[in-house]
């Protein structure tokens, strides 16, 4: 659909920022449009052909829909009843799971009453039916039959059957201890060996749920207290992990000689085989550690000045929060959308379930099943989940970057729109979805072969020999990085869009040759500026970890609280990574809109940088020491657009990192 068609002319086309506003990729709109109508024809059909009532109310094994009167099903005995004044299910071994397909492996009935309190034979069950009119056993047993019957052993329910209460607005008779759920659960936890380790696991996550919510919340106040601190301590912060990181190396390899040192001097005196081992083991280990501290001080020397950029685009991008206060909540309308579609998903997933043809299996109950064609509509949904859920984390990145672009090419911040995230929505429904359709679609491409991948590794596991399941992983980790690079990749091309209005092909091309230009910037930013939102990651969940130790450790209803930390920590971990991946994707906005700025323009009348005054330093920083080294104005140059050899170097250094990042 015109992928590359003006890729020719995109490297003699100069860059207007916010001048046109333009529709782009209005046929992938077209397409993602019907996709989702297809979406919702599976819906509209899970639901007409009564999944919804079989979902919601439930049914027995002979295809009966309980509450309500059904019709009969052709072969099976005990269907086409009247069970409206039944509407509860009711299973006779409600712990006998099925870990490998999901389900409950017991006959299903149709019940007035779930039973309230444990009974414990069969005469506690004929009781229950006689006074609460509820019986448990098979429609064609009578209350009177139960402890006569030798059919009853069959047909009645497993003994003793537990107390169970209904589960909201799904009617089903749900057992009340979850302790028959524990083969179950220690399936899917393989750390628990022991179900009363289970037990108390579970009750302590009941017990301190008060305290999980509460330092849930911490994480959520720490996240928004970093993203204040490292906009204004970001020059320290940066360079005091520089310090440690040349310091340590320095100290691990002078600790090596020493010991290399100190063992040659010992080894003379005693002879032995494992005494050279030793030795020789300390001076590969020396050496090397010399090497890497000696390439390391290359590149903390040759990358410098990056580092200087790193820290004011940190900088910059804490007074773009200052400015667009709104991106900080961007996290919680992206999650909340998303939780609305998963549920929305689920729910079909489940009318899915539960619609086809009653179809009779090899015990002479009822299943629903679907035929021919219809039966790839769980493929359909599938790629659906991923197709929309990506579409959804793509809106807000260009939602940030189109916020983002409008704050640093608006000269006079004083003239901002009054909510430029709403504006930035604004253009992105009316001119940018097919963008952002075409972006989520590709990377969708490279999630479904690599979950395919996956599945068929899972599956496979302890049957393929050495050699298949190496190509596997191979295979999985290649796609894996593929990922990852076309998601950056797909990042800068909405920044172009957001910029010059330009299709996604087209916006990926320029933000790819403006990124190779910059290559030695682009990996310091992508080094030490996503090692200091690491760290900051780090602090998050350690603070909360620790937080949760301190107050955890008063609490004696229980005595494992293993599970709560861990909760927290995932918590703690996802916040932090919410919050600070905005902070990321805002600076590498920034980095892109500053690259942008410096290649077009040069502070000349007509030509003025449109880049923040701390930018603007750093670039005459960048100049004076350029001038200094007596390299003049072609060395001005070099430093603002590198000199071919560096264009190759960075190229190199830029795959690299894509496939790792």
């Amino acid at each position: 659909m015109g992928c590359c068609s003006s890729a020719a002319q995109s490297s003699k086309r100069e860059w207007k920022p916010l001048e046109d506003h333009s529709c782009t990729d209005v046929p992938w709109l077209l397409l993602f449009i019907l996709f989702c109508v297809g979406m919702g024809f599976i819906c509209g059909f899970s639901i007409a052909t009564g999944a919804a009532a079989r979902l919601l109310s439930g049914y027995d094994s002979y295809g009966n829909i309980c509450g309500q009167k059904n019709v009969k099903v052709e072969g099976i005995v005990n269907s086409g009843l009247d069970l409206t004044q039944k509407k509860y299910v009711f299973f006779l071994d409600p712990c006998n799971i099925d870990i490998v397909h999901q389900k409950i492996k017991s006959l299903a009935l149709c019940v007035s009453a779930c039973p309230r309190k444990e009974l414990k034979t069969l005469a506690d069950v004929q009781k229950f039916a006689e006074t609460n009119g509820s019986t448990l056993c098979s429609y064609e047993l009578q209350p009177s039959e139960y402890t006569t019957d030798p059919r009853a052993a069959k047909l009645c329910p497993k003994y003793p059957v537990p107390e169970s209460a209904p589960i909201p607005f799904f009617h089903r008779c749900a057992p009340v201890n979850i302790s028959c759920y524990a083969k179950f659960a220690e399936a899917l936890i393989t750390f628990v060996s022991d179900s009363s380790v289970l037990h108390r696991l579970i009750s302590g996550v009941m017990t301190s749920k008060e305290i999980i919510m509460g330092l849930c919340l911490l994480s959520l106040v720490l996240s928004m207290i970093l993203m204040v601190i490292i906009r204004y301590i970001s020059r320290v912060l940066v360079w005091i992990l520089t310090i440690i990181v040349v310091l340590g190396s320095l100290g691990g390899t002078g600790v090596l000689w020493w010991l290399y040192a100190k063992q040659r001097i010992s080894a003379s005196a005693v002879e032995s085989q494992i005494a050279k081992e030793n030795l020789q083991a300390l001076l590969i280990y020396a050496i090397s550690a010399t090497v890497f501290t000696v390439i390391l001080f290359l590149i903390m020397l040759i990358m410098r000045k990056r580092v200087a950029l790193t820290i004011a685009l940190f900088h910059v991008a804490g007074k773009v929060f200052i400015h667009l206060p709104l991106l900080v909540f961007q996290p919680f309308w992206t999650f909340f959308v998303l939780i609305l579609f998963w549920t929305y998903w689920i729910t079909v997933l489940l009318f899915l379930g539960t619609t086809g043809n009653p179809v009779p299996n090899e015990e002479g109950f009822v299943e629903f099943r679907m035929v021919g064609p219809l039966k790839y509509m769980w493929w359909y949904h599938v790629v659906g989940l991923i197709w929309i859920s990506e579409f959804i984390l793509a809106c807000q990145q260009m939602t940030v970057a189109g916020a983002v672009v409008t704050y640093y090419f608006t000269r006079e911040k004083r003239n901002l729109p009054f909510t430029p995230i709403l504006a930035s929505v604004n253009r992105l429904v009316c001119y940018h979805l097919g963008t952002v359709a075409k972006g989520s679609f590709i990377i969708t491409l490279v999630k479904i072969p690599r979950m395919i991948l996956m599945y068929i590794h899972t599956q496979l596991k302890g049957k393929e020999n050495a050699c298949a399941r190496c190509m596997l992983k191979a295979c999985i980790c290649c796609l894996w990085c593929l990922e990852k690079c076309l998601t950056y990749l797909n990042q800068n091309a909405y920044t172009a869009t957001a910029i010059n209005s330009t299709n996604f092909c087209t916006s990926a091309k320029d933000a790819f040759v403006i990124l190779v230009e910059n290559a030695l910037r682009v990996a310091a930013i992508n080094t030490v500026g996503d090692f200091m939102l690491f760290l900051g990651k780090v602090l998050i969940v350690c603070s909360t970890g620790l937080a949760g130790i301190m107050l955890l450790n008063y609490q004696r209803d229980y005595t494992v609280w293993v599970l709560p930390l861990i909760i927290v920590c995932l918590f703690a971990f996802l916040v932090a990574h919410c919050f600070l991946s905005i902070y990321e994707m805002v600076v590498d906005v920034l980095f892109l809109c500053f690259a942008i700025d410096t290649k077009y323009n040069d502070g000349s009348p007509g030509r003025e940088f449109y880049m923040d005054k701390v930018l603007m330093e750093f670039v005459e920083n960048s100049r004076k020491s350029m001038k200094e080294a007596g390299r003049g104005g072609g060395a001005e140059g070099r430093e603002l657009k590198p000199m071919i050899l560096s264009w190759r170097l960075g190229s190199a250094r830029f795959a690299l990192l894509c496939l790792c990042k």
